[in-house]
């Protein structure tokens, strides 16, 4: 939503079943819906990437090329998607889930500064995972943690390694 330009975007924080167990109320009756509002969607592109500005930033010393896949793929212990194991070079290993407190309920502002803190110094955070869809979390994250300059790499590491020219790193067990 706020790629679309809508600025006013919130997330319920732990969902539906979040609100019903706070006792608010719910229905499965329409409501008076008001008359449809027009809106002129005016895309954020700095908010997003393709696989070549990460190719051009990635070993940019002021900034951080997050992989938010868990450690067991970034460090291409398995792959139960793509064709290949690893994760981009230079990129630091962020598990979305770990934005998350155990009750799947987001953490504190607080919590997400201390758990990014070593980002503090970057100028710009490209954030990735496979497809682009749990990244968000890291995204959503790092925007409660405080940092601004964040952009999703949407192909992620299922675009980067349809280049053949692109390498992949591992980690040895």
């Amino acid at each position: 939503m706020k790629f679309c330009g809508y600025e006013r975007v919130f997330i319920l924080n732990g969902g539906l079943d979040a609100w019903k167990k706070a006792g608010f109320p719910v229905d499965d009756k329409p409501d008076n819906l008001k008359q449809a509002v027009e809106h002129t969607i005016e895309p954020r592109h700095e908010m997003a990437c393709g696989e070549s500005y990460v190719r051009m930033k990635k070993d940019q010393e002021n900034t951080a090329l997050i992989d938010s896949r868990s450690y067991e793929r970034y460090a291409g212990f398995e792959e139960p998607i793509d064709k290949k194991k690893g994760h981009i070079p230079g990129a630091l290993q962020y598990d979305w889930i770990d934005v998350y407190k155990e009750d799947g309920l987001w953490k504190t502002a607080e919590e997400l500064r201390k758990h990014f803190k070593d980002l503090g110094s970057k100028q710009e955070i490209i954030v990735y995972c496979g497809s682009g869809v749990t990244a968000s979390s890291n995204v959503i994250g790092l925007w409660e943690a405080g940092f601004s300059n964040v952009k999703l790499y949407v192909g992620s590491f299922s675009d980067w390694i349809t280049y053949e020219e692109n390498e992949v790193a591992t980690i040895s067990k």
